[in-house]
């Protein structure tokens, strides 16, 4: 990894509470978009929760001296979800991008929360710059004159269009592939660091085409989640793409060289659908900056800012 990019969390401490501020301006406009939904996210508002259990790889234990992969069972909550704040949004709605939030329960009551979305890179590649971008969605109405605030912002920021281009419309939750776009540091052993980007693998990737979405039902992918897993549990991959020297670690709108290496860190196997899933995901709350020994921040301060931001949502609709 690029050790010279790299900060440690101290030296941002000073500068961490400048994003109350930012999460507040970024929830405002979130409402702004989508309005209020008394109980619900102001973002990925529609979703579905799970539970099941995960058992690393030695490969991850030798990157990793994280309990998390220890080679135990580790049980995990997991919300698979659509984007926006519209809680009746359609599951085949175009370029509405998936995410995936995993919580993994470890003994004594320690958690680690990764959270994912079905795109291969961020939009923006700071906090501001996504407020900016969310100010502009917000000024482009469906009725907006073109061209819009948003197509603007577009044209002069390429990494919006690189980013939002990659998503696609899966036939299940289960046959998407997840990403965690940010960069984060395992230290195994002996100490040594090593600069990771989660990718969430499925058994099969397939997806629809914009006719093949459009016709579906309303909730298809919410309704086919328990179905399959009534028939046989659903497996994910987890994986971390490493970065070589050079690569840098600040800005989750760049992605790494495809050519890359990727190492299986383990299986998440999904066993069952929450029958509570509408009430429970109301109280769940995955924040990308609990982690544990073994597992730590890079330079890039988004999952900070994004910490902050689900903080105050929650906050919010916890009132």
């Amino acid at each position: 990894m690029n050790h010279a990019s790299e900060e440690s969390l101290s030296a941002h401490e000073s500068t961490d509470g400048n994003y109350a501020s930012l999460a507040s301006e970024i929830v405002d406009i979130f409402y702004k978009i989508y309005g209020t939904h008394p109980g619900f996210r102001v973002n990925h508002a529609k979703g579905i929760v799970a539970e099941g259990s995960f058992v690393a790889t030695p490969a991850a234990a030798a990157l990793s001296h994280a309990a998390l992969f220890d080679g135990s069972s580790i049980p995990f909550t997991v919300r698979f979800s659509n984007d926006g704040g519209f809680p009746a949004i359609p599951d085949g709605a175009p370029g509405n991008i998936k995410g995936m939030a995993v919580k993994f329960h470890l003994p004594g009551g320690a958690e680690v929360n990764i959270v994912m979305l079905a795109v291969k890179t961020f939009p923006m590649a700071t906090g501001e710059g996504f407020r900016d971008l969310l100010a502009a969605i917000s000024e482009s109405p469906e009725d907006a004159p073109k061209p819009t605030k948003l197509d603007e912002f577009a044209a002069s920021h390429p990494t919006v269009p690189a980013a939002f281009n990659t998503a696609g419309t899966p036939d299940s939750f289960a046959h998407e592939e997840y990403r965690g776009l940010n960069a984060f540091i395992f230290v195994d052993k002996a100490g040594r660091r090593q600069a990771v980007r989660y990718i969430m693998k499925p058994e099969e990737l397939v997806y629809l085409t914009a006719d093949e979405a459009a016709r579906q039902p309303l909730d298809f992918l919410v309704d086919d989640l328990p179905q399959r897993i009534a028939n046989r549990p659903v497996e994910f991959h987890f994986t971390a793409q490493l970065a070589e020297p050079g690569d840098q670690t600040k800005d989750p709108s760049q992605p790494w060289p495809n050519d890359r290496q990727v190492v299986d860190l383990g299986v998440l196997t999904v066993h069952k659908v929450r029958d509570d899933s509408r009430e429970v995901q109301k109280d769940l709350l995955f924040l990308p900056t609990d982690l544990i020994d073994g597992i730590e921040l890079s330079d890039d301060r988004m999952p900070v800012i994004r910490s902050e931001v689900y903080g105050v949502a929650f906050a919010r609709r916890s009132r």
